[in-house]
């Protein structure tokens, strides 16, 4: 048992800006909002070209009219013209097409909204549409400068050298946990992160504000929506689909997703003959409450549970040379199970009494109870193969040089606990912010390996 007190105080922030250099950062797409790769991006002696996902970024000059130019071979050219200030951010997603130039004019007011420094801002519709055998929020950060994963069929990610548990996930200032999984860097499955749900997102790979937290890698900042009108969305494959409803109105609004995936038909394909069925169902539940002008409530809860049934059933792995080919058979026998299930319930008030000063209360719970139980044996051949085409025994062990076996069992079992209490707040007096928060965390968690 761990319990830890928090006190983080941020300092005044005096706004001066001295860098001559902006950024002009963004996703580029078509009309039918597919990432276009490999597209140009350029302003005065300044270029870069956008990587797999459309994504793309680029330094230019402050306090000045300035053209950014977009390009891509069977496309029209885009320009689009700007003004920005010394170390601004700025999102700009242009849509190019086939059939004519685009010319556009934006200038910066005072009072847009700002993309904060060291934050990718990604587009919710990017997100939603791009393919991939994990569709989701993961899918296309993996694209970005420093990110990688070990799986196309795993919602984790490591940023820059660091290890999977190093990234922090917030949805609306309320902090979320991944599972923890006993062994970490495999988690397949459905990402906490619903599509459907989200609103904004941002990313920064390192860098990012003391206000987040303390861990190394990254930070993912999601917002979920707050109101939409009403409206069901439903969505069908072989592998799942996604169900999500949209209710209220100008004083509350309820979304709510319900998700399920079977990655069975992803896993089919493998040198080992098995049984594998793997199913993931979700369901989450974001309710915004408006008080009256000044206070607010937004509660989240979800629940998640990823199952796995794996009856492994026979192997052969062919090796050797053209003139000595040899052959690895192994047979199995027995299965292994395991189940993860999360459960994330959160409050989040906010109270504004005045133009200059903010507060807000956080109170979330997290728990999992992850098993994974199996006995497998094992017992194997190494010999020679056939050779003889047109035999009806071709590519089989003819002639036996070793045998074995080995079994394998597992109970092991894990649960984990995280309580976790926030009080933040805001006060502004003329050109000076001052942001303080207090927290209080206490996590329990028993972890039992028993193999």
């Amino acid at each position: 048992m761990k319990a830890k007190l928090i006190i983080v105080f941020c300092g005044l922030i005096f706004g001066s800006s001295v860098a001559q250099q902006a950024v002009v950062r963004g996703i580029i797409t078509n009309n039918n909002q597919v990432p276009i790769q490999n597209a140009t991006v350029i302003s005065g002696s300044n270029g870069t070209t956008s990587n797999a996902n459309g994504f793309y970024s680029l330094q230019v000059q402050s306090n000045k009219d300035i053209q950014v130019i977009f390009q891509h071979i069977g496309y029209q050219n885009s320009i689009v013209k700007l003004q920005l200030e010394p170390g601004e951010t700025y999102e700009l997603n242009p849509v190019i097409n086939e059939s004519e130039q685009q010319i556009a004019e934006v200038i910066v007011q005072a009072n847009k909204q700002r993309v904060i420094k060291g934050m990718t801002a990604l587009t919710p519709e990017t997100i939603r549409s791009i393919s991939g055998a994990n569709a989701g929020v993961e899918n296309l950060l993996i694209s970005l400068p420093g990110v990688n994963s070990n799986n196309e069929l795993s919602t984790q990610y490591a940023v820059r050298g660091g290890n999977y548990d190093e990234n922090l996930v917030y949805v609306n200032e309320i902090e979320v946990y991944r599972p923890q999984l006993i062994r970490s860097g495999q988690q397949e499955g459905l990402s906490f992160l619903n599509p459907d749900m989200i609103q904004q997102v941002q990313f920064s790979a390192g860098g990012f504000e003391a206000s987040y937290g303390d861990k190394l890698s990254s930070v993912l900042d999601i917002t979920y929506k707050s109101f939409s009108e009403n409206q069901t969305l439903l969505s069908l494959s072989r592998l799942g689909g996604n169900l999500s409803w949209y209710l209220g109105n100008e004083k509350w609004s309820v979304i709510t997703g319900l998700r399920y995936r079977d990655n069975g038909l992803l896993v089919d394909q493998k040198e080992t003959e098995t049984n594998f069925n793997p199913s993931f169902t979700d369901l989450q539940t974001f309710i915004t409450y408006a008080h009256s002008d000044q206070l607010f409530f937004n509660v989240l809860g979800a629940f998640s549970a990823n199952t796995y049934r794996y009856e492994p059933l026979v192997r052969q792995t062919n090796f050797g040379t053209i003139e000595e080919p040899k052959a690895l058979v192994v047979y199995y026998d027995g299965n292994e199970k395991d189940k993860y299930i999360a459960f994330t319930g959160a409050l989040k008030t906010t109270w504004i009494p005045n133009n200059n000063n903010s507060f807000r209360l956080i109170l979330s719970n997290y728990q999992t109870v992850e098993t994974e139980h199996f006995d497998i044996l094992a017992q194997y051949r190494l010999g020679d193969q056939n050779t003889s085409i047109g035999g009806d025994d071709l590519g089989e062990v003819t002639f036996t040089e070793g045998v074995g076996s080995q079994l394998t069992h597992g109970r092991n079992n894990y649960g984990a606990q995280i309580i976790d209490g926030k009080l933040r707040g805001k006060h502004i007096k003329g050109n000076h912010q001052l942001d303080w928060g207090i927290g209080y965390k206490r996590e329990h968690i028993d972890d039992r390996l028993v193999e």
